[in-house]
C-alpha cells in the first residue's frame, strides 16, 4: 500500500473535525496505523506536506492519531516507509508536475500539493482523502491523467457537498 495523505486524514483522526461521523474518524485512525504497520506514505521533498501537517496539528505532546502519524512519520525520514519526490514550483502552489494544467486554477491553492505528489511519482500512488467534498468535483479529471483518489468517508464527503453546494448535484464517487 502507497499513499499520498491529505492533512485533512490527520485532522479527522485527531478529532479535529466536529462535523464528521463517527465512522469517518474510525476510518481514518484505522488507515494511518494500517499506513504505519505496512504503508509506504508519498511526500514532497521540499516538506510542503510535512510542514502543514506540522502546522495543523501537535507534536509535543501528540494529542490524537494523526499526531502521532505525524511523529512516526518524521522518524523514518530516509526508510523504505517514506518516498519522496520532487516538486518544481512555478508560481505560488502551482507545480510543473500538477497532472492537468486546466484543472490546477480551479484546486484550492494549498490541495494543488497531493496532486502534484501523486502525479510526480512513478507509481501514481493513491491520494487518501477524508472529508473535503471539493474533491468530489476533482477526482474525475485526476483519474484521466492516472492518479486515483479514496474518499475514506465518502458519505460525510457526499453530504459536505449537499450542504456546500445545494444547487448542485452530488457527484458520482469512484467505483
Amino acid at each position: 500500500m502507497k499513499a499520498v495523505i491529505d492533512t485533512n486524514v490527520l485532522l479527522v483522526a485527531n478529532g479535529q473535525h466536529t462535523d464528521v461521523s463517527p465512522e469517518c474518524v474510525a476510518e481514518c485512525v484505522r488507515r494511518l496505523q494500517t499506513m504505519q504497520q505496512r504503508g509506504v506514505t508519498v511526500i514532497d521533498d521540499g516538506f510542503r506536506i510535512l510542514g502543514e501537517y506540522q502546522h495543523k496539528t501537535s507534536l509535543n505532546p501528540p494529542k490524537g492519531v494523526g499526531d502521532v502519524f505525524l511523529k512516526w512519520l518524521l522518524r523514518q525520514s530516509g526508510s523504505a516507509l517514506v518516498e519522496q519526490v520532487t516538486l518544481n514550483e512555478t508560481a505560488e502552489n502551482c507545480f510543473a508536475e500538477f497532472p492537468d494544467p486546466a484543472l490546477e486554477p480551479m484546486f484550492d491553492a494549498p490541495d494543488r500539493k497531493f496532486a502534484a505528489v501523486a502525479h510526480a511519482h512513478p507509481d501514481k500512488p493513491t491520494i487518501w482523502q477524508a472529508a473535503d467534498c471539493k474533491w468530489l468535483d476533482w477526482w474525475p479529471a485526476l483519474r484521466e491523467k492516472g492518479i486515483e483518489v479514496d474518499f475514506l468517508c465518502a458519505a460525510d464527503a457526499c453530504s459536505f457537498y449537499g450542504k456546500k453546494f445545494p444547487a448542485k448535484p452530488v457527484p458520482q464517487l469512484p467505483g
